[in-house]
């Protein structure tokens, strides 16, 4: 059977990959296994009016009560359907897409999203012609809610308001042109900052720097933070569910460094406990952990991987290399709104500068590359790829990872949401890092096109 799910969720060009046809079927099929009470929500994106109309359309036509809540960032819907004991939820975003593409994320009772058992499910009734609809009398109905401020009451119950009330926080918020705009300055403001903003005008064609935060993009954020002075910078990406960090000093940080300080802080009043993160992260997660009384369970790449992870394994603390930050207490899914909470809030009680707690943290140099590779032919290039390589240790949870005699790794592995392959590597030196870089971009460049020729 053909697959729709990948990564996160279902992922496509609009009116190409994706259709509202197909999103039609799709929520009829999600709806016939959720249950009644559905909520519906999108992102800025300027197909996602588009999309959920047609989401609320299928949910509709299999008689399902639709909580249509618009506008808004994919943990803050999460959040609404368990704070309201709803059936489940339909997600119209593709993250951080290129602005053509769009998706759809199902979202269970519990607020996560649903796992691979369930996306067989909606696959095998899609592919099926859809589930039974619904007689004229027993179609649903439609009525809105608007869930932001649940979700920032909900934020600030995780933090120490007063704390960081106090301190008076300059902060510069930049959300990408994405539906951070609507929560985070909220959120920064109702913590006592002094609220800057770049980037805040929801457009789907996110003109300001693109839906992804990059350090080569966020130039903006860090000219802004110059100009007022701030202390802390946060970018966000385009549905509001990742979030990096940028010290004072205008100093871009991968997510697995805030990470890092989440997993620092948390572990020193919870020690022994574990905490979840992707084989993409560096390994500084697992030494800050030790450091800390911890240890880290690997998981493959993935929000869904690492929530449901949480969620069998009883751990409270996930996070990604990507600024994605998993608080359980709160909810165990990526949240960039909790991620600028629980960091403000370590600043708080810390009372040093964002800087010098980076700066106590292991250092590795990072690099991030991809190669265009088909869907069709990724199964066949990670085999290829598997049978190539060497290493002093190969790991393969999730693509190939190659770990060196000097400490130093590369991850490859197939996107789940783009027709890619993403590299991940790190290692303790520049010149060691470009080269390993260089050396296995070009051996995956030369497998893609060994197997498409063939």
């Amino acid at each position: 059977m053909p697959r729709l799910f990948g990564t996160n969720g279902v992922r496509g060009v609009v009116n190409r990959e994706l259709t509202p046809e197909m999103v039609l079927r799709l929520s009829a099929s999600a709806g016939h296994l959720l249950g009644r009470e559905i909520a519906v929500g999108r992102d800025g994106r300027t197909s996602s009016e588009m999309l959920a109309k047609a989401a609320i359309g299928g949910l509709l036509s299999v008689g399902c009560r639709v909580h249509d809540m618009g506008l808004l960032p994919t943990p803050t819907l999460q959040y609404a359907v368990k704070h309201l004991g709803l059936d489940g939820g339909l997600m119209i975003t593709a993250s951080h897409n290129p602005p053509e593409f769009n998706g759809v994320k199902v979202i269970l009772k519990d607020g996560v999203e649903a796992p691979r058992g369930l996306e067989e499910e909606i696959e095998g009734l899609y592919f099926s012609g859809g589930p039974p609809l619904k007689p004229w009398g027993e179609v649903g109905s439609v009525g809105g809610f608007n869930p932001l401020d649940l979700y920032v009451e909900g934020l600030l119950r995780h933090v120490d308001v007063e704390a960081i009330r106090r301190r008076r926080f300059r902060v510069a918020l930049d959300p990408g042109n994405g539906v951070s705009a609507l929560t985070a300055p909220t959120l920064a403001r109702r913590l006592g900052c002094e609220v800057y903003t770049i980037n805040t005008d929801i457009d789907g064609a996110f003109p300001g720097r693109g839906s992804e935060p990059r350090p080569d993009n966020l130039g903006g954020l860090s000219r802004l933070m110059e100009a007022v002075d701030a202390e802390v910078g946060v970018a966000f990406d385009g549905d509001g569910d990742r979030a990096l960090f940028v010290d004072e000093g205008g100093v871009v940080h991968w997510g697995d460094r805030s990470f890092a300080l989440v997993v620092r802080d948390y572990l020193s009043s919870h020690p022994g406990e574990a905490v979840a993160t992707p084989v993409s992260s560096s390994k500084m997660i697992e030494e800050v952990a030790r450091e800390a009384g911890g240890c880290v369970l690997w998981t493959r790449v993935g929000s869904i991987v690492v929530s449901r992870t949480m969620l069998k394994e009883g751990i409270s603390l996930g996070g990604e290399e990507n600024g994605g930050i998993f608080y359980g207490p709160h909810q165990p899914v990526r949240d960039g709104g909790m991620a600028l909470a629980l960091i403000l809030d370590l600043l708080a009680r810390e009372g040093r500068p964002l800087s010098e707690l980076m700066g106590e943290l292991p250092r590795y140099v990072q690099r991030k590359e991809r190669v265009p590779c088909p869907n069709e032919l990724k199964p066949r290039v990670l085999e290829a790829l598997r049978g190539c390589v060497e290493a002093e240790r190969v790991e393969t949870i999730d693509g190939v990872k190659l770990w060196f005699s000097d400490g130093s790794w590369i991850l490859m592995r197939p996107s789940g949401t783009e027709p890619i392959f993403r590299i991940y590597a790190e290692a303790e030196a520049e010149g060691r890092l470009n080269r390993m870089v260089e050396e296995h971009r070009r051996l995956l460049e030369a497998l893609v096109e060994e197997v498409k020729s063939s």
